[in-house]
């Protein structure tokens, strides 16, 4: 089935073949009819597989044929995080451009006088986090009692950050007899409670591939000390200086670290963090995602939800906490049908970590073995400089003959 198939208006159709959409992918395929014939849909897909445009497409065709001239709010869409707001406002904006549909994306951490303006012009797509529209509904600048769609994006990771009572609260502000959307990278037990609490009756969809990581994409460790991850990290980025790269990290304190490990030896990169001002984190984003940014360093706040074209290579500076955020991680490269790479640093202390990623994704990874000579030819290949205690004593060991251990 191709997109000029299904009932959406031609303004659409038009768009999605000039954006380059032929063919819906699995979870489009399995969700759109269902939505244009009006159906609530609780879905379980994996990151990357399409499913923003999976409702974005069939909720603008309806909104845009039964669009009257009041600018009421006809669709609200619910987010864990502000990036992943601006982002769905951008797919909207990109999908419904030749339509008569206004679309606003509404999040915290920025002015809102402009906010309050451009809501006050009348919008029919609402994508917002939770603490700003209860703030602007407490003000009695946001009316949602006339929604036709409720949207939770992105459930799992809501739940996560602690919204399940502002999920719960907005049942008070929205109508009964409404058609709701709802859409879940994992499924568990609260997933489930949720999901039920807010669909009546659903289409129940879930996209479960054989193998968690996609297959667009090759994940391959290296064994590093820890205080040696920089003198790697360098060694790949000066290797592909071209190809965007995002550097994972635990804390916002290593993604310090790293940005002025890497300014140290002369390369470029940002770092994106909760602590940073909100229209900075959209400044870097974009710098990033238009290519003015090579690397993008950054905790696990951007892997879920965020598509980012082009990213040839994901990072993985420290192993991640959580089995599952490595497979968000991933999820990071290898989009759609190109091609990814994700190269974990497993240093002594995280094997414990890395052992319970594998049992976790059910699938060894391979490992990427490197022997000490071309260990230590990593280290000094480094431009940090000569004073690295490795180097003083690889060079004491050369010239006296001995084999300390390092």
């Amino acid at each position: 089935m191709k997109f000029s198939d299904y009932k959406i208006s031609q303004e659409i159709k038009t768009q999605l073949d000039f954006l380059g959409y032929r063919r819906p992918t699995d979870i489009q395929f399995k969700v759109i009819k269902p939505i244009l014939d009006g159906e609530d849909i609780m879905a379980i897909s994996p990151t990357g597989s399409g499913k923003t445009a999976a409702f974005v497409i069939p909720t603008i065709s309806v909104i845009q044929k039964a669009k009257k001239n009041n600018n009421m709010i006809s669709c609200l869409v619910m987010v864990p995080t502000r990036e992943l707001a601006k982002q769905i406002e951008s797919v909207y904006i990109e999908i419904g451009k030749d339509t008569n549909v206004k679309v606003f994306g509404l999040y915290g951490g920025v002015d809102q006088i402009n906010q309050i303006n451009n809501l006050n012009e009348g919008i029919d797509v609402l994508v917002t986090t939770p603490g700003r529209m209860f703030d602007l509904i407490s003000q009695n600048i946001i009316n949602i009692s006339k929604i036709k769609f409720l949207i939770l994006d992105e459930a799992d990771l809501m739940l996560d950050f602690g919204f399940l009572k502002d999920i719960n609260d907005v049942m008070n502000f929205i109508p009964r007899k409404r058609q709701t959307l709802f859409f879940s990278a994992t499924i568990s037990k609260k997933i489930k409670s949720l999901a039920y609490n807010v669909v009546k009756n659903p289409i129940r969809i879930q996209i479960s591939p054989k193998n968690k990581i996609a297959k667009t994409i090759t994940h391959s460790f290296v064994k590093v000390k820890m205080d040696d991850k920089r003198f790697f990290l360098e060694n790949i980025i000066r290797e592909y200086p071209q190809k965007k790269i995002i550097v994972f990290v635990r804390t916002q304190i290593r993604s310090k670290r790293v940005l002025q490990a890497l300014k140290r030896v002369k390369i470029d990169s940002e770092c994106l963090h909760g602590s940073i001002e909100q229209e900075e984190r959209f400044l870097i984003l974009n710098r990033f995602r238009i290519g003015e940014n090579k690397v993008l360093i950054t905790t696990d706040l951007s892997a879920r939800g965020i598509d980012i074209p082009d990213v040839e290579y994901v990072i993985n500076y420290d192993i991640p906490d959580a089995p599952d955020n490595y497979v968000h991680r991933c999820g990071r490269t290898g989009r759609g049908t190109r091609r990814g790479h994700a190269i974990s640093f497993c240093s002594e202390i995280e094997q414990e970590l890395f052992e319970s990623i594998v049992s976790y994704i059910g699938e060894d990874i391979e490992e990427y073995k490197v022997n000490k000579d071309d260990y230590f030819g990593i280290i000094d290949s480094s431009e940090y400089g000569g004073e690295d205690w490795r180097k003083l004593l690889k060079k004491y060991n050369q010239e006296s003959g001995n084999n300390l251990e390092w």
